[in-house]
């Protein structure tokens, strides 16, 4: 049993909650257009605690989601989450990204596809049973019509994230269930934190990096 801060910025949602045995205290998070993490993480970082009447040093870890995601979102939060483990003395949590998003899709069977969105028809997915079993590991991958095909033709299959616009207009099968509206949030992070934290299943906090997939593409701006 645990108290941990959890913090969430591999998309545009900016994500804080403070958790207690796997449960959500508090939960703050902005999902703006643009990204707005380095304004407002740190101030729900303080709102969390002040909220829950806690304070920092009384956390037994902190969680961070490692990716995949924005390359600058999770720097920002990654650099956030070792700055407070330094300064508190505190153990780190790394979470996958995908996992935890998966987990807002609630299925009695079939599967569950988390995607985030990337450049053009590409996403960041994964593959887990309805019982969030990995059944497919973390890749990057363009859509096309005859994407998750076999998957679709055993079950139903629900994509959820960022990428489900893309997905929409692709694929027609009748076992896809779209799940749309959803984005990676510190809420579903706190249960699989908790886990972690039971197992000892920490990183090194010097040398932990998030996990971006693809190496960073600075993109030109326009003329």
């Amino acid at each position: 049993m645990a108290l941990v801060l959890n913090i969430e910025t591999a998309t545009t949602n900016c994500s804080v909650s403070l958790s207690k045995d796997g449960e959500t205290l508090v939960l703050k998070e902005d999902n703006s257009l643009g990204y707005s993490h380095a304004e407002t993480l740190h101030l729900f970082i303080d709102e969390v605690f002040k909220e829950a009447n806690l304070e920092p040093s009384q956390i037994d870890a902190v969680a961070v989601s490692k990716g995949p995601g924005s390359y600058t979102g999770l720097r920002i939060g990654v650099s956030s989450a070792k700055g407070l483990c330094f300064a508190l003395d505190k153990p780190l949590i790394a979470l996958s990204t995908l996992e935890s998003l998966a987990h807002q899709v609630k299925a009695e069977s079939g599967f569950i596809v988390p995607m985030l969105d990337a450049r053009r028809m590409e996403v960041y997915s994964a593959i887990y049973t309805a019982q969030f079993e990995s059944h497919r590991g973390i890749e990057a991958e363009i859509l096309t019509e005859t994407s998750f095909k076999a998957l679709l033709e055993q079950d139903k299959v629900y994509f959820v994230g960022n990428g489900v616009e893309k997905t929409k207009s692709l694929i027609s099968h009748p076992n896809a269930v779209f799940v749309e509206g959803k984005l990676p949030s510190a809420n579903e992070m706190s249960a699989l934190a908790e886990l972690k934290h039971k197992k000892s299943d920490t990183v090194d906090v010097a040398y932990f990096e998030p996990y971006y997939l693809k190496d960073f593409v600075a993109l030109k701006k326009k003329s």
